[in-house]
């Protein structure tokens, strides 16, 4: 229920056979990802749910939403150019927030402020400062009728989920050494160009790559004290120019992470390596095995020390949840399949992604991007203000 002393409705959608309804606020290229995944889990997934309201100020965005939404045969659906009109119109329980980064502080707080609680998913990164995500996670505490999940949905991919599931089981031992390759294509052009710069983005190691430092945490059971990193723009946008500036965000980077338990990460991106097999790479050692997951490749490899080479297994990642792939492998199905089952539980099961995930996946990258600048190694509690221990862990 709604905390004490404020006018707030429960968010809908606990029951398992009412319709829980959508609003997506930005519609342009992962809003679109986001509006076919939900039509993949209605129409094969057989959920009881609805895309009811759509918002987004850029009309070309809103109109090819409105062309998917045609084609998934929907009708009725509700356009508006800002997410306050959609929150006031009471259309929806839910809000998929997937509108630029720098958006991202402002209309969470309007929505944990709304009298109407909405569950809320929201893209990665959950905001571009750690303040901003600190705010957030403050404000949202006085909301326990609502859910929120960060969008850190490479925890589902098959291969990944596979490797932690090894993990969890405790077949590597103790966990000592966590590295994630990222070898990719440059950045997609975005509305306006805004991902081409810091600002708006939090910074590419903020912005792309809170997926890895999540993992990272993920895999060593740990919570991290300080980054090194060095990184720069070497190949990427050197030649384009907006509004007479020249795009500031990396294109390449090697991150360690030092975690609070002994185990330590790292992260090796590169966005000009299209000529590779898989984009992802993921290794972790324990101190009695080893295991790797490969992305596109969808295959996990698992060894044991003591048995070296000739006893190492390769096995295939597969999920038979997934009824659409999408641009990230099924891990934006299964999110939301992981969503909507909180919500039916009516607080019984929490977000798998929650809020201090968020924050904390965006303060390494911000102690990165500050490493890179410096030139030294960055402690975490130099980006949170030393609360980040007491407070969020």
């Amino acid at each position: 229920m709604g905390e004490a002393g404020h006018d707030y409705e429960v968010a809908g959608g606990g029951e398992a056979g009412k319709t829980v309804r959508y609003g997506v606020v930005g519609v342009g290229m992962m809003g679109r990802e986001h509006l076919i995944n939900l039509h993949h889990l209605i129409s094969n997934g057989k959920q009881n749910a609805a895309v009811a309201c759509i918002a987004d100020p850029h009309v070309p965005s809103q109109q090819q939403a409105v062309e998917l939404a045609r084609s998934f045969g929907w009708t009725g659906l509700q356009v508006f150019a800002g997410h306050k009109e959609l929150l006031d119109s009471g259309l929806c329980d839910v809000v998929v927030v997937s509108s630029p980064n720098m958006t991202h502080f402002q209309i969470l707080m309007d929505i944990i402020h709304h009298p109407k609680a909405h569950h809320v998913l929201v893209e990665k990164p959950l905001c571009t400062t750690v303040d901003q995500c600190k705010k957030v996670v403050d404000a949202a505490k006085k909301r326990p009728d609502m859910l929120v999940q960060v969008g850190l949905e490479y925890r589902y991919m098959p291969p990944v989920a596979k490797l932690i599931e090894i993990v969890k089981g405790g077949s590597l031992g103790h966990v000592k050494m966590v590295a994630i390759r990222e070898h990719r294509f440059p950045f997609l052009v975005k509305v306006h160009n805004w991902n081409r710069f810091n600002a708006n983005t939090g910074g590419t190691l903020v912005e792309k790559c809170c997926h890895f430092f999540d993992l990272m945490r993920l895999f060593a059971g740990a919570n991290p004290v300080r980054v090194m990193a060095s990184g720069g723009i070497d190949v990427n946008h050197k030649d384009e120019i907006y509004d007479g500036k020249v795009p500031d965000i990396i294109d390449n980077a090697f991150v360690i992470v030092e975690f609070d338990n002994g185990s330590r990460g790292m992260l090796d991106l590169c966005m000009f390596a299209e000529g590779s097999k898989n984009e992802q790479e993921i290794s972790v050692v324990g101190d009695i095995g080893k295991g790797e997951a490969f992305v596109p490749e969808s295959i996990v490899r698992l060894g044991a020390r003591f048995v070296g080479r000739a006893g190492v297994k390769t096995l295939r990642a597969e999920d038979e949840r997934i009824k659409y792939d999408g641009l990230h492998h099924g891990s934006s199905y299964l999110e939301h399949l992981n969503f909507l089952a909180a919500i039916r539980a009516e607080g019984d099961k929490v977000p798998a992604v929650d809020l201090k995930d968020g924050l904390i996946s965006v303060a390494i990258g911000v102690a990165a991007q500050l490493s890179i600048e410096e030139g030294r190694f960055v402690r975490i509690d130099e980006v949170t203000d030393g609360s980040f221990c007491r407070t969020y862990t």
